[in-house]
């Protein structure tokens, strides 16, 4: 297993939230949308400039900013 930013993840790639590296209010607000430890997710597309990125977690769809995603550190295979 390999420890990366979400950031860093391909489309159809699926990991696993280890850590929330973001404060305050951006880190509740992260947490509040299911972004937790443990949370297993995949990437499901891209917009053509690579921002934001369509999540599917627990079976629903969920875009996120980059600028959100460098908070969270992810384990992927």
């Amino acid at each position: 297993m390999q420890l990366i930013n979400m950031r860093e993840m391909k489309e159809r790639q699926s990991g696993k939230i280890k850590a929330i590296r973001a404060r305050g209010e951006l880190g509740r607000r992260i947490r509040d949308m299911g972004l937790v430890p443990g949370t297993e997710f995949s990437v499901k597309a891209r917009a053509p400039l690579k921002d934001p990125v369509a999540l599917r977690i627990a079976g629903f769809t969920l875009t996120l900013r980059n600028s959100e995603a460098d908070f969270i550190e992810v384990e992927v295979e």
